[in-house]
């Protein structure tokens, strides 16, 4: 049973990095710099904890809100903030002086692996915890948090490509690949705990979170589709010039 289910929490997380994997199958990364960035993405769980768990002990957030300011306060300083920040370390950290980084979509492509990383134990530890009721809990999370974590990436990636290949005149400072994430990731989980805090609008804000998830989803495949165009475009440019 437990190998069933270690299968199944690593399943989403297989699934989306195929996924990406095939979206960049023109210009494919080394397959050790894939294992070394999801690698890179697990250990950013432990940097993470390494923020959040003493800002719990100090009592600036906690684990089980029960009101509308503890559900958003919990989202932010208890998830998004700390994960994101640890996962943007670990991903500056993987690109700096890589010789394999050298296209936009590159940084969307790492940064999703580093998020995998972090979601694959994510995953196995939430799925472990609820031995129980396993299957409901890797449902759900295969269907939202998995890709809640690989939209995040995508957030990630792009800003920090932008911020190393400026395109179109378009620029934006690095903190922009951090920033735009844990706004994501924050709303994301603020709309999660304020339903377990207030039924009389469980239903409105449930309509939110999909609402939300389903345009950031959208979001995320237009920005894959923008950075991989711009790429073929950069190309094919070159070898125009070339000839």
């Amino acid at each position: 049973m437990k190998y069933i289910i270690l299968f199944a929490a690593l399943l989403p997380v297989i699934f989306l990095l195929y996924f990406i994997n095939k979206k960049d199958s023109a210009s494919p990364e080394p397959k050790g710099e894939i294992v070394r960035a999801v690698f890179y993405g697990v250990i950013s769980i432990f940097l993470s904890l390494i923020i959040s768990v003493p800002l719990l002990l100090l009592g600036v957030y906690v684990e089980q809100p029960t009101t509308i300011l503890g559900a958003v306060s919990t989202a932010f300083l208890g998830a998004a903030i700390p994960e994101e920040v640890a996962k943007f370390f670990m991903l500056w950290l993987f690109l700096r002086n890589n010789k394999y980084f050298d296209e936009r979509f590159d940084c969307i492509f790492y940064a999703v692996c580093v998020s995998m990383g972090f979601a694959a134990l994510e995953n196995v530890v939430y799925l472990f915890t609820n031995y129980n009721s396993w299957v409901s809990v890797g449902i759900m999370r295969a269907l939202y948090s998995v890709p809640g974590h690989f939209c995040f990436g995508v957030l990630m990636g792009y800003y920090y490509s932008l911020s190393r290949f400026p395109q179109a005149g378009i620029g934006t400072s690095r903190a922009m690949a951090l920033f735009f994430p844990i706004l994501a990731h924050g709303i994301y989980d603020a709309l999660l705990f304020m339903m377990q805090v207030n039924d009389m609008l469980a239903i409105i804000l449930f309509i939110l979170f999909m609402a939300f998830c389903r345009n950031i989803w959208n979001f995320a495949f237009q920005k894959i589709d923008e950075l991989l165009k711009s790429d073929t475009e950069q190309r094919i440019d070159v070898n125009e010039e070339e000839a």
